[in-house]
C-alpha cells in the first residue's frame, strides 16, 4: 500500500474485498431466499426481523477489529514488526474471548430483545428459533471477521475472500439441503449459516498459521498483551460503540416497522437483503482506504494519503449511485424473488424507490469515515454517526410517525440522515489537522515511557 500507483493498488485491493461483499451478501441472502419461497412469508419475515439485532451485537465486535486492524496496519507501514505480531496474537485472543461472550448473550437474552422491537406474536416463535441458532455459530463468525482484519492489515484482501466464497457456496447447498429436502425449517437455514461461518474460520486460521511473514499466527502465542489490548481496544471501541448505536438505532426502525404487519416485514428485510449489494462499494473502497490511511500514515506519506482519499472517495459515490439507479429501475422484480405476494412485493418497491437514489450520500460518508479511522481518529466517526443515524434518526421517527402513521415516513429517515453525515464528514475533512494523529500519538507515548 505503501509504493506503487495509487489507484492501481486501492482498485487491486478493493477488488476482492468487492467480491468477497458479493459473497457475503449471496451468504446472508441465501437464507432469505431459501426460506420465503419454501417455508412462506410467515419465516420470511421472522430471519427478516432478526437482521438488525444481528447487527447490534456483531457490529460491536467487527468494530473493534476493524481497530486492530489500523494498528497492525500501522505498525506494519512503519516496519515495527515485533509489535505486528503482539498485536495480532491479542487480536485473536480478544475474538475468541469475545465470540464465546457473543454465543452465550445471544441464546439467553433473544426472546427478551425480540419482545422489546413489538416483534408479532405469529411471528415470534420463529424469530427466536432462527436467532437463537444462528449465534450458536458466533465464534466462528467473529473469529472470521478477526482474521479477516488480520489478513487486509497486512494488505492481503484475496485470502479472506477465498474463503469466503468456499463458506458461501456451502451455506447455500446447506441451506436447500437442510429447508427443502430434510425439512429442518428455519432452524435448518441458520444452522446451515453456523456451520459455514466455522469453516471460513478454520480454513483462514489454518492459513494464518502457516503463513510465512510476520503477521503468522502461533498458538502458544496467543494471549493478551495489556499495553498492545489497551491500543487496540482504544481505537477499535469507539468503531465498535458506533456499530452498536446503529444497530440499536435500526432495532428501533425494524420495531416501528414492525407495527405495519408481516407483509412489511417481509418486504422491508427483502428490501434490506437487497441494499446490502448496494453497500459492495461502499465497504470495499472504505475498508481499502482504512488499510491504505492507516499504513500510508504510518510511513508518514502524507501526500499519497490526501490522493487515495481523492480517488477513493470519488470512485465509491460513483459506484454506489450507479447501482442506486439499477436498484430503482428493477426494484419490482428483485423484491419479487423472494415472495410474490403483491402486499409484499410494494412495501419492497416503496422503500427502494425511496432511499436508492441517495446511495451516493452513504457512500461518501462512508469512505470518509474509512479515511479518517485508518488515521487513528475513530472518536470523530463514531460521534458523527451516533449524532445523525442514532439520535437524529430515531428522534424524527419516534415524532413524526405519531402525527403522520405512513411507513415512507420511516423510510425518508435514511437519505435525511446521510445527507447530515455528508455534510459533517465534509467540514471535518477540511477543516480538522487528522493527518498528524499518528505522529501525536507516538509522541504521547514516548513522554508517558519517559
Amino acid at each position: 500500500m505503501i509504493e506503487g500507483k495509487i489507484s492501481k493498488r486501492i482498485a487491486l485491493f478493493a477488488l476482492p474485498i468487492f467480491i468477497g461483499q458479493l459473497f457475503q451478501q449471496m451468504y446472508n441472502i441465501a437464507d432469505s431466499l431459501v426460506v420465503g419461497n419454501v417455508l412462506g412469508k410467515q419465516s420470511l419475515a421472522a430471519v427478516s426481523s432478526s437482521g438488525s439485532l444481528i447487527f447490534l451485537i456483531v457490529g460491536f465486535i467487527y468494530g473493534v477489529f476493524v481497530g486492530a486492524g489500523v494498528v497492525i496496519g500501522r505498525y506494519y507501514g512503519a516496519q515495527k514488526y515485533d509489535m505486528v505480531h503482539r498485536a495480532v496474537h491479542t487480536t485473536v485472543a480478544f475474538g475468541i474471548a469475545a465470540g464465546l461472550l457473543l454465543t452465550v448473550f445471544g441464546i439467553i437474552f433473544t426472546p427478551f430483545i425480540l419482545k422489546l422491537m413489538r416483534t408479532p406474536a405469529d411471528v415470534l416463535p420463529e424469530s427466536i428459533r432462527y436467532f437463537r441458532f444462528y449465534f450458536a455459530g458466533s465464534l466462528g463468525n467473529v473469529l472470521y471477521n478477526a482474521f479477516n482484519g488480520i489478513f487486509q492489515a497486512r494488505g492481503d484482501s484475496r485470502h479472506p475472500l477465498y474463503y469466503l466464497m468456499i463458506a458461501s457456496i456451502t451455506n447455500i447447498i446447506l441451506d436447500v439441503l437442510f429447508v427443502k429436502y430434510l425439512g429442518f425449517g428455519i432452524a435448518g437455514a441458520a444452522v446451515a449459516t453456523a456451520i459455514s461461518q466455522f469453516l471460513s474460520a478454520g480454513i483462514s486460521l489454518y492459513k494464518l498459521t502457516h503463513v510465512n511473514d510476520v503477521h503468522r499466527i502461533t498458538l502458544k502465542d496467543i494471549r493478551f498483551d495489556p499495553p498492545l489490548l489497551k491500543e487496540v481496544l482504544s481505537t477499535g471501541l469507539p468503531t465498535g460503540v458506533q456499530n452498536s448505536v446503529i444497530g440499536f438505532a435500526n432495532v428501533i426502525v425494524q420495531s416501528n416497522i414492525n407495527v405495519f404487519g408481516s407483509d412489511a416485514m417481509a418486504g422491508c428485510g427483502a428490501y434490506s437483503k437487497l441494499e446490502g449489494f448496494a453497500f459492495l462499494p461502499v465497504t470495499s473502497f472504505s475498508v481499502s482506504l482504512t488499510t491504505f490511511t492507516s499504513q500510508n500514515l504510518g510511513a508518514k506519506k502524507y501526500d499519497r494519503v490526501k490522493k487515495g482519499a481523492a480517488f477513493g472517495l470519488a470512485s465509491g459515490v460513483i459506484l454506489a449511485e450507479i447501482i442506486g439507479i439499477l436498484f430503482i429501475t428493477f426494484a419490482p422484480r428483485l423484491i419479487g424473488l423472494f415472495d410474490r405476494s403483491p402486499e409484499v412485493v410494494a412495501f419492497g418497491v416503496k422503500q427502494a424507490r425511496t432511499e436508492a437514489l441517495f446511495y451516493c450520500l452513504l457512500s461518501f460518508s462512508h469512505c470518509m469515515a474509512g479515511i479518517i479511522r485508518g488515521s487513528g481518529k475513530t472518536t470523530v466517526p463514531m460521534l458523527v454517526m451516533l449524532i445523525c443515524w442514532c439520535v437524529i434518526r430515531v428522534t424524527y421517527i419516534t415524532v413524526t410517525t405519531k402525527y403522520i402513521p405512513d411507513i415512507a415516513v420511516i423510510f425518508w429517515a435514511y437519505p435525511i440522515t446521510w445527507t447530515l453525515s455528508s455534510i459533517a464528514f465534509a467540514v471535518y475533512f477540511f477543516k480538522a489537522d487528522w493527518m498528524h494523529n499518528f505522529e501525536r500519538q507516538e509522541q504521547r507515548m514516548k513522554a508517558k515511557l519517559n
